[in-house]
């Protein structure tokens, strides 16, 4: 066998052997071997491949399978841009702190920097967004060469997982593959060299114990009897497996937060960001916080970054560390004007806030809520609420994160059995649709995405599935505003940009969705927000099928101004 053939059924075979469960190629040929390995260890039933034609939907995908699934998942492309491409969900993941693998095929080191036709310098090409750049010794036949890529991948894997200690993110291992890459007869490692065939007992080359956690913080130093108001944000590792807050201390999460469908002892706050404004503006005194405890990374709300970055406001943080140890997550870092104090959460008896606070919050944010909910309207917020209410029990919900996500937190009414995903880790709007396909390949029941139309069209290629392709439950909701509806919330919103708003922040673009799915061979339905209850009923067969809703942006900002004022009328009378 080839040293290049040889090398791929090793590699593979120790990921297996490591458990991982799936993996994502793209077509190639400087990673051919790789490829071929891959199918073969398909067909054998040892671990599920998907296939994609675009580097930048195939590391989304898996980003999406690994946030659900919790293993490593490895990305397989090809030499030059084909590496570049996945630089996008390499952002992602290490935000997220979702383990992934890319494996880039490389050119041997001689042909780098020679000119030589598709070979880029692309050893450690993202930078710090990996957790590592592992360089795989190039393929010999040579005595003792297959116990060396064993050792590797088992490294390489350990750091992506942050087995053995740190926080799980991206780990590139760039793979130089030397010609010839497929030995003709392309049979199976049988070579003398017991390690190309693994250990017997079918075990990772080697066995990686998970570390304790390198260390344990302090309890947050919470003034007693202060007013205190509880922030989570985006990620669910800075609420730890049995985390108690204090029976009706005010929650104000984000819908990506564990906190935002359950508290854990304290009170919900559902319309807690339309009230906010009142508390930092002078309204309502009594619902100024003195000290604002934080977990996991803020990411949806102004008014949040302004409550944070007062001088006034105590800011004590919790920061979301690695299971194994590791350094702390630096979520809170984004937002925080000055944080007095970072550890752990105290036990709920410790914490004694001031419960009239606490009444007041709540009071104003079932005030808040009541009004909210007059007008359905016929905008983001309204469909955002529609799609969570009409979801089924135990669905995994995508939004993108863009203006869905923050409709979801303005509008919906929070689910505990519904877990919602977007990619806020760098908050871009790329690959999308491959996230939400990994997620519901990750996912045994049925998963749904909310996504606007311009995120919908970003990644269209997510759609692209070949026939033998392993298919999840997806139902993609599109919100058809025919451009971009956040930008009408922002200052470029006002009138006095209106004549520059359409062409440069608006960008409508009148595509035929519904032709665009055909041309898919992707099932695609028309629907009102009143139709969802029936249009997303689970149909518990595989495939990816688009709800298009269409919704009108040009109303969103005056809706959005219109609620706000009537929250602050509701807030300021005594009723």
């Amino acid at each position: 066998m080839f040293p290049s053939t040889a090398q791929a059924h090793v590699v593979v075979d120790e990921w297996v052997r490591a458990g991982v469960t799936d993996a994502v190629a793209c077509p190639g040929s400087r990673n051919a071997p790789l490829l071929v390995a891959l199918d073969a260890a398909d067909r054998d039933g040892r671990l599920r491949l998907h296939v994609r034609v675009d580097e930048r939907g195939a590391g989304f995908l898996a980003v999406g399978l690994g946030s659900v699934t919790g293993r490593v998942v490895p990305v397989v492309v090809t030499s030059g841009t084909a590496v570049a491409n996945l630089h996008p969900a390499v952002l992602e993941a290490s935000r997220a702190g979702v383990g992934m693998l890319v494996v880039s095929a490389d050119r041997p080191v001689e042909l780098v920097d020679s000119g030589a036709n598709q070979t880029i310098d692309q050893a450690g090409l993202f930078g710090e967004a990996a957790r590592a750049s592992i360089v795989m010794p190039l393929a010999e036949d040579r005595a003792g060469a297959a116990r060396t890529w064993r050792a590797v991948v088992a490294r390489a894997l350990d750091r992506a997982a942050g087995t053995s200690g740190g926080d799980p993110g991206p780990v590139q291992l760039n793979v130089p593959l030397r010609e010839p890459l497929l030995d003709p007869a392309d049979d199976a490692p049988g070579e003398p060299d017991p390690a190309l065939a693994g250990r017997p007992d079918a075990a990772p080359w080697t066995r990686t114990v998970a570390a304790p956690p390198t260390s344990t913080l302090a309890p947050l130093p919470l003034r007693a009897g202060a007013r205190t108001l509880v922030v989570a944000g985006y990620g669910g590792a800075a609420v730890p497996a049995g985390t108690r807050l204090p029976e009706g201390v005010p929650v104000l999460a984000e819908p990506t937060s564990p906190l935002w469908s359950d508290p854990l002892g304290g009170r919900a706050l559902h319309a807690g960001t339309w009230v906010l404004p009142a508390a930092l503006d002078g309204l309502r005194d009594d619902l100024r916080p003195e000290q604002v405890v934080v977990l996991g990374r803020p990411t949806l709300h102004r008014s949040v970054s302004r409550l944070l970055a007062d001088p006034g406001i105590e800011v004590l943080a919790v920061p979301a560390v690695a299971p194994t140890g590791g350094r702390p997550r630096p979520g809170w870092t984004d937002v925080a004007g000055a944080v007095s104090a970072v550890g752990a959460l105290p036990d709920p008896d410790d914490w004694k806030p001031d419960l009239t606070f606490a009444r007041a919050w709540a009071e104003a944010s079932d005030r808040a809520a009541a009004v909210i909910g007059q007008d359905p309207g016929k905008d983001g917020p309204a469909l955002a609420a529609a799609t969570v209410a009409a979801l089924p029990a135990g669905a995994h919900l995508v939004v993108g994160s863009s203006a869905p996500i923050r409709d979801v937190a303005l509008a919906a009414t929070p689910r505990a059995d519904v877990r919602v995903h977007s990619a806020r880790g760098v908050s871009g709007i790329d690959g999308a649709v491959s996230l939400a396909v990994g997620v519901s390949l990750g996912h045994p029941g049925p998963t749904y995405a909310l996504l606007g139309d311009l995120t919908f069209l970003h990644d269209t290629n997510g759609l692209l599935v070949g026939p033998e392709e392993p298919r999840g439950e997806l139902t993609i909701v599109v919100a058809n505003d025919d451009g971009g509806g956040i930008f009408t919330t922002l200052e470029q919103g006002a009138p006095r940009y209106a004549a520059a708003f359409e062409r440069v922040f608006g960008t409508p673009h009148g595509t035929d969705i519904a032709s665009l799915c055909a041309a898919h061979h992707v099932l695609h339905r028309r629907a009102t927000p009143a139709d969802l209850p029936d249009a997303l009923a689970p149909t518990g067969r595989p495939g990816t099928r688009v709800v298009e809703v269409e919704i009108d942006r040009g109303t969103r900002r005056a809706a959005g101004e219109l609620t706000a004022a009537a929250v602050r009328e509701a807030l300021s009378s005594g009723e």
